[in-house]
């Protein structure tokens, strides 16, 4: 029983490229040194993949325009009476050619200098975590203070904590290769700095975020070889931790019976409100949808209709057609993500690899987390739809998070050419 949980331990990290470990200690993808001699030939040699680039520009333009629909009904209710009819769209606009522009100039780093200040960039997201719980620094909205406010837009340090945790991870498996099968020097550092994290961001509170770090940390413990005893540990020790939160939160555990039945006359105007005006979108939208701007539930009825639950929106002018477009959109973003961080382990580039997997593992959990909610399928959380909710740091943090994964394609295509990067 043991040699064969053992053997689906290693199909099951192979399959996602995590491999087996080289003569050197490194672990090498599945389809080491092939893997690269294959996109030798198919990849091309262009400096980045352009398609990769495209698959993000529609998911942008079409998130925008989605922001567009989903909010300008916002300014007829007295709530956001003081705002134009476009002010969220331009907001959102303007997140995105910051974020560009940022984006831009993150391309131009090299891994390595990631690599080198990833330490550093993990404890300036854990100053601006603390920074933004002083009630003179951190802007409150319903009851959360998750911003800060810069002027032109309000910057959320929960987002660049992804991307700290990203870097501070896939650098940590690198220096602790040697030892990673020790729980006390490869392990319980790694759990301490994500419980560290974690605490922050309940106290703001963001359980949501603190979920998809979590995930992060382990997903890239797993990339990076940590055994299969080790990383079922991890998980029950963060799915209980995740449970008492639940258990010792009272609107937490309405969320939850809410959720399960959001129809009942206890939960249909409370908490089950949203879950229950978003499948109400979703079925109005049915096979082909009721076409750009036609929605009835964003005119007031679906709350947070232009961030968390854009996909109702999405569901009800778009119908089955575009939600499955959209999250074929999403599945080959991800995958094409994990092949250039296995393409990057095969030329011993294992923090690039390790980072870009990272990357990967973030943007498909938090798309799939805030599907399943928008369908139902999940409890209510807070996530937004990566590259189209609006919301500016998202959008921003997301752009360099890409950037970085076309710096380490850019980086993989110059080291198959014979040029150092």
């Amino acid at each position: 029983m043991k040699a064969w949980m053992q053997h689906t331990w290693q199909q099951l990290r192979t399959w996602v490229g995590a491999g087996a470990p080289a003569a050197d200690g490194l672990p090498l993808g599945s389809a080491s040194w092939g893997y690269a001699d294959r996109s030798r030939t198919t990849a091309g040699w262009m400096g980045f993949d352009q398609t990769l680039l495209a698959v993000v520009s529609v998911l942008l333009i079409w998130g925008l325009v989605m922001v567009y629909s989903a909010s300008i009904a916002l300014p007829d209710s007295p709530k956001f009476s003081n705002y134009s009819h476009t002010h969220f769209v331009f907001r959102h606009g303007f997140a995105m050619c910051v974020g560009l522009v940022v984006a831009l100039l993150a391309f131009q780093v090299p891994i390595k200098t990631w690599e080198k200040f990833a330490p550093l960039l993990f404890l300036f997201a854990l100053v601006l975590l603390i920074l933004v719980l002083l009630p003179f620094i951190g802007k409150g909205v319903n009851g959360a203070r998750r911003w800060i406010s810069l002027g032109v837009m309000n910057f959320q340090p929960s987002e660049l904590a992804k991307l700290a945790v990203v870097l501070y991870a896939a650098n940590f498996m690198v220096r602790k290769i040697e030892v990673k099968e020790s729980f006390s020097r490869a392990v319980a550092p790694m759990l301490v700095a994500v419980g560290l994290t974690g605490s922050l961001l309940l106290a703001e509170p963001d359980m949501g975020a603190f979920m998809v770090i979590a995930v992060i940390a382990m997903g890239i413990l797993f990339l990076g070889g940590v055994n299969m005893r080790m990383f079922l540990l991890i998980s029950v020790v963060l799915v209980g931790a995740f449970l008492l939160m639940i258990l010792f939160s009272d609107w937490r555990r309405e969320r939850i019976f809410a959720y399960l039945d959001p129809w009942s006359e206890v939960h249909a105007l409370g908490k089950g409100y949203q879950l229950s005006h978003s499948l109400i979108a979703f079925g109005r939208g049915e096979i082909f949808g009721v076409g750009l701007g036609g929605s009835v539930e964003k005119l007031h009825w679906l709350p947070e209709a232009h961030t968390d639950f854009l996909l109702a929106v999405i569901g009800e002018e778009f119908g089955l057609v575009g939600v499955l477009t959209l999250i074929g959109l999403f599945v080959w973003l991800t995958r094409r993500i994990m092949h250039i961080g296995r393409q990057a382990v095969a030329l011993d580039q294992v923090f690039a690899g390790l980072l870009a997997q990272g990357v990967g593992v973030w943007m498909g959990f938090q798309a799939f987390i805030n599907i399943g909610v928008n369908l139902g399928a999940l409890p209510t959380k807070g996530l937004t739809l990566p590259l189209m909710s609006y919301g500016g740091s998202a959008i921003l943090i997301n752009l360099v998070a890409l950037a970085i994964v076309l710096r380490v394609d850019f980086e993989n295509r110059q080291k198959m050419r014979g040029i150092r990067a």
